[in-house]
């Protein structure tokens, strides 16, 4: 598992982003392998990221030897205060050296967000929510090159592909669509097939088999307001596919996983706390995690379980038997225990350097 952690950025008891001096963010790697109940830190490296969109700007390659991070955005200084202005650099890290280390970054798009890495582990797609593109990389052991820009007419904050890799979807976010695009190789072509989901998409995951897709439909343009918000359903076997449901989760979801089990996913909800005046009506002092049971085509909701505060990324451990919750403003991981479709708080929590924004595992 991979995990960003954001120095550069808080948020004070009005809910005013506090930008601070940059030179503190780190991208972690933590071992859920060998004891998944007792994930391991093996190493931290001083790498830039933002907690700026949503919590999948970094992915790990099927066979473990790579990982793209994303740097959203760039800090500068007007002689008063730090700015935050768009980025367009990917870090690459060697993972199979001993220790993991830095090996460079490739340019994309501006505001590089979410992303994902194909199974074949040789291309991957970045969502450039600052000139509204998708870039497309080939990946060659170690060796990522920027090899197409696509176009898509308007911010998109996610992409993922399909289990078989012959399709991608992107979340449009200011649009409350999903755009479907065709892979083929190397060639990545939008079909302006577009897809309504819910209101303010974020995050967009697809079910082990590749039959549904679901989207986390943030209802408040990335922070909570304290009224409720959907998980949008996506039958991807459908002639054209076509949104099937929305199931009621709860206030901002944003963190969006599946399990490799294919038998629950998770919404995890910001649910006002963070980012969000102390004194609004909506706050909580802990976000939660929403379980959502998936059976053929039919979604809902089974639980709700409680984590830290202003929760972000989740990441299950390759078997599916535990669940990791990233929680920013605790700077800490809270370990969830799962059992077929029960999900508890285990209570242990891994004490991190920083807060953590975004969380990407493999399986």
């Amino acid at each position: 598992m991979i995990v960003g952690i954001d120095e550069k950025v808080h948020w004070d008891t009005s809910g005013s982003t506090v930008f601070s001096k940059p030179g503190n963010d780190q991208v972690l790697i933590i071992d859920i392998e060998t004891d998944p109940g007792n994930p391991k830190i093996v190493a931290e490296l001083p790498l830039t990221n933002s907690v700026f969109g949503p919590p999948t700007n970094l992915a790990i390659t099927p066979d473990a030897s790579l990982a793209i991070v994303a740097n959203a955005m760039t800090w500068t200084h007007d002689e008063t205060k730090w700015e935050a202005n768009p980025d367009n650099r990917i870090h690459l890290i060697q993972l199979d050296a001993t220790p993991p280390k830095s090996i460079g970054t490739v340019q994309v798009g501006k505001q590089p967000s979410g992303l994902s890495i194909n199974r074949e582990g040789n291309l991957a797609l970045v969502a450039n929510r600052g000139d509204n593109s998708i870039s497309v990389l080939s990946i060659v052991g170690s060796a990522v090159t920027l090899i197409d820009t696509i176009d898509m007419g308007e911010q998109v904050a996610h992409v993922t592909f399909t289990p078989n890799g012959r399709r991608a979807l992107a979340v449009k976010f200011a649009s409350h669509k999903v755009a479907i695009l065709d892979v083929d190789g190397q060639k990545v072509t939008d079909t302006k097939q577009d897809i309504p989901v819910g209101l303010w998409p974020y995050n967009i995951v697809v079910s082990p088999n590749g039959r549904l897709a679901l989207t986390a439909d943030n209802g408040n343009a990335g922070v909570s307001d304290g009224h409720v918000d959907t998980v949008s359903v996506i039958d991807l076997e459908a002639t054209p596919p076509r949104a099937i449901d929305r199931i009621v989760v709860g206030d901002a979801p944003e963190g969006l996983a599946i399990s490799p089990t294919g038998k629950i996913a998770v919404a995890i909800l910001l649910r006002g706390s963070g980012g969000v005046s102390e004194d609004a009506w909506f706050t909580h002092s802990e976000g939660s995690v929403v379980v959502l049971k998936l059976d053929g085509k039919k979604v809902s909701k089974i639980g709700e379980v409680e984590v830290g505060r202003m929760p972000e990324g989740a990441v299950f451990s390759r078997d599916g038997s535990y669940l990791y919750v990233g929680n920013f403003n605790d700077d800490d991981i809270s370990i969830l225990r799962v059992n077929d479709t029960q999900v508890h708080n285990t209570g242990k929590r891994i004490k991190l350097s920083g807060s953590p924004a975004s969380m990407r595992g493999i399986f």
